[in-house]
């Protein structure tokens, strides 16, 4: 069988969409900073994942939550991340992304794995509760 024509790949017409949006878009500048998920307690950071996925969405979802999880897991450039989330979170993925972002490098400096804010955050509400 002799096949004749051009694949997608030398098709200009069929570029790496990804690739172009990476050059279009801006990104803040913590995203040049590298997050070793490893080093990050993603046990901690789930509740805060999920609740300004929530937050963004107005209701609950627990496939872009999931999603989401996947994305930090499988993908190490924040860039990819945001035009993956994109279509989830509409305008408010490059908040989201930043605020998820600088949580992550925060919480790869920290001993325990979990970002200096949720760990004021905690402190706050065990002071609250005592009185």
């Amino acid at each position: 069988m002799n096949l004749k024509g051009t694949s997608t790949d030398q098709d200009v017409r069929f570029g790496d969409k990804e690739q172009k949006l990476l050059k279009k878009l801006s990104f803040p500048s913590s995203f040049s900073k590298k997050v070793d998920i490893k080093k990050v307690n993603m046990q901690a950071m789930r509740p805060w994942i999920a609740e300004r996925i929530c937050h963004f969405l107005g209701f609950e979802d627990d496939v872009v939550i999931e999603f989401t999880f996947g994305l930090l897991e499988s993908e190490t450039d924040p860039r990819k991340i945001q035009i993956q989330l994109t279509g989830f979170l509409e305008l408010n993925t490059p908040q989201f992304m930043k605020e998820l972002w600088d949580m992550l490098v925060s919480a790869q400096a920290s001993e325990t794995g979990i970002p200096r804010v949720l760990i004021e955050a905690k402190k706050a509400e065990i002071l609250k509760k005592r009185v």
